[in-house]
């Protein structure tokens, strides 16, 4: 059974997709990027305030799921410009707790909305 989710305090989905997809107790979370729920607008420009928003858009659809962070095994990060990797890497360990889930981050040409930093997620219950 598939079971979807959305909440206002994240960035209401932009295309045909959902914020997240709960199957078989593991919880999908679509990529997330710096929009302010409210406004639908891209927070900043700097890479420090885009990460920070996208790291709450993505705790927002965890809490909705009634999970957390610490649910968390998987994320999958996708830069603009792999030389932020660093700031974005110490801004996204700020909001986990050890042992961290797996990762992978990726330079890619493109993001949604010109967009710094980009994060998808997947969450398990334990």
């Amino acid at each position: 059974m598939k079971k979807v989710y959305a909440t206002n305090q994240a960035p209401e989905a932009i295309g045909p997709y959902s914020q997240a997809v709960e199957v078989d107790n593991t919880v999908y979370i679509s990529g997330q990027i710096p929009l302010i729920p409210d406004t639908m607008e891209i927070v900043g420009d700097t890479i420090e305030e885009q990460t920070h928003q996208v790291m709450k858009n993505v705790g927002a659809i965890l809490e909705e799921t009634g999970l957390t962070f610490d649910n968390v095994v998987k994320m999958t990060i996708l830069l603009d410009n792999m030389a932020d990797f660093g700031t974005v890497n110490e801004i996204y360990a700020s909001y986990l707790n050890e042992p961290y889930p797996t990762r992978a981050a990726y330079e890619v040409s493109q993001l949604p909305k010109n967009v710094k930093v980009e994060i998808e997620g997947i969450a398990k219950r334990f």
